[in-house]
């Protein structure tokens, strides 16, 4: 496993348990679709929450959310829309992006 890909397991486990403290129920993690992935999804009784992770080393000149464009939001929408209709959900979707800095210790 590459280090680039480690890094971004590291920071989808953390907002992952981060998400559940809140008392979310993560129903879904790296869901994918021909036309995009969605990094965790998690919900409650009233919403559902469509969380893109981005998780970077410390020390960069760009923050992780900017990597998050028009071109990837409108993926990460037509996506959430396919796991609504398959799913049968009608809850109320928030669309989330968090932002991970690893610092050098991990």
């Amino acid at each position: 496993m590459g280090k680039a890909k480690q890094t971004g397991d590291l920071g989808e486990k953390a907002v992952a348990e981060f998400i559940a403290s809140k008392g979310y129920i993560i129903s879904a993690m790296n869901y994918r679709t021909k036309f995009g992935e969605i990094d965790i999804i998690a919900e409650n009784n009233e919403r559902i929450l469509f969380v893109e992770v981005k998780t970077r080393s410390e020390n960069r000149i760009i923050e992780p959310y900017e990597f998050v464009d028009p071109i990837k939001q409108n993926k990460l929408f037509v996506t959430a829309n396919i796991y609504l209709k398959n799913n049968g959900i009608d809850l109320q979707p928030r669309f989330d992006v968090a932002s991970v800095i690893k610092d050098k210790d991990g």
